[in-house]
C-alpha cells in the first residue's frame, strides 16, 4: 500500500491497509474482516465462528465478540440469535429499500451543502476522487474501496448532521458490500468519474444537477448488486495468513 494521504477525518473504517504493528490485536481483527468483506474475500452469508476466529488470532472470545458487536453495528454483519454471526446478507427487496433511502438522505445531503460548501472543502473532495482514480488505476484495491465508500460519507459530513451521517454509514456499507466485484474500469463498485460529476455540479452550483448526477451513480451501484453466493468460505483460508 502506498502512504495515504489525508482525507477529510470520517471514515468508514481505518485508512491504512499496511499492517501497523502498533494497532491493537482488537483493531488489527477488525481491519483484517472489514478488508476481507469489501474485497469479496467473505462473501455475504459466511459464518464468522468465534472459536474458529479465536484460534486464528490467538486470542479470548470476548475480544473477538467486541469485533463482531462493532462490524454488526455498521451494518457489516448480522448477529443471529442460537447462530452466530454472518456475512450480511441484505434481501433484495431491502438492498432495493437501502437504495431508496441513500438517495433521499444523499440527495437531502446536497440540497443542503449546495448553499453553505466553501471551495475549499470542494477542493478536498476533488483531492479525494483523483486519490480514488489514482488507488483504482495502481491496482491498490482496498484503498479503492475505502475512498469510494468515504466519499458518501464525506459528503454527508459537510452538512453538519452527524446523525444523518451515522445513518449513511450503516447504509453505505452494507450496500458496498452488496456491490459486485470487478476490476473493469467504467464499472467501479462506486465510480470516481461518476463521483467527479457531482463535483462540477457543485463547483457550477447546480444543486439540481449534482442530485440528478448523485441519482444516476447510485442507480449505477444498484445495478452492480452481487446475485446471492453460498456462504460456505474456510476462515482460514482467508484470514488465517494475515500477520
Amino acid at each position: 500500500m502506498n502512504k495515504s494521504t489525508k482525507t477529510p477525518h470520517l471514515s468508514l473504517a481505518p485508512q491504512t491497509a499496511t499492517r501497523d504493528h502498533s494497532v491493537t490485536l482488537e483493531e488489527r481483527i477488525y481491519q483484517d474482516i472489514y478488508d476481507a468483506i469489501m474485497e469479496h474475500r467473505l462473501p455475504p452469508r459466511t459464518k464468522l465462528t468465534e472459536q474458529v476466529l479465536c484460534q486464528i488470532y490467538e486470542t479470548a472470545r470476548h475480544t473477538v465478540r467486541k469485533v463482531l458487536s462493532r462490524l454488526a453495528a455498521e451494518g457489516l454483519v448480522d448477529l443471529e440469535a442460537n447462530r452466530g454471526a454472518f456475512i450480511a446478507s441484505p434481501s433484495t427487496t431491502e438492498v432495493r429499500d437501502m437504495f431508496e433511502l441513500r438517495n433521499i438522505l444523499e440527495r437531502a445531503v446536497l440540497d443542503k451543502i449546495g448553499l453553505v460548501a466553501k471551495s475549499r472543502q470542494l477542493a478536498s473532495l476533488r483531492k479525494m476522487v483523483a486519490e480514488e482514480r489514482q488507488s483504482f488505476l495502481s491496482g491498490d484495491r482496498p484503498r479503492w474501496i475505502r475512498l469510494s465508500a468515504q466519499f458518501h460519507l464525506a459528503l454527508a459530513e459537510l452538512a453538519g448532521n452527524l446523525l444523518l451521517v451515522e445513518n449513511l454509514r450503516k447504509l453505505v456499507s452494507r450496500t458496498t458490500l452488496m456491490i459486485a466485484k470487478t476490476e473493469t474500469q467504467g464499472h467501479n463498485i462506486c465510480s470516481f468519474d461518476e463521483h467527479d460529476t457531482v463535483l462540477t455540479a457543485l463547483e457550477n452550483g447546480d444543486i439540481e444537477e449534482a442530485q440528478k448526477r448523485m441519482a444516476h451513480h447510485l442507480h449505477q451501484c444498484e445495478d452492480r448488486v452481487l446475485p446471492d453466493a453460498p456462504g460456505n468460505f474456510d476462515l482460514r483460508d482467508v484470514l488465517g495468513k494475515n500477520g
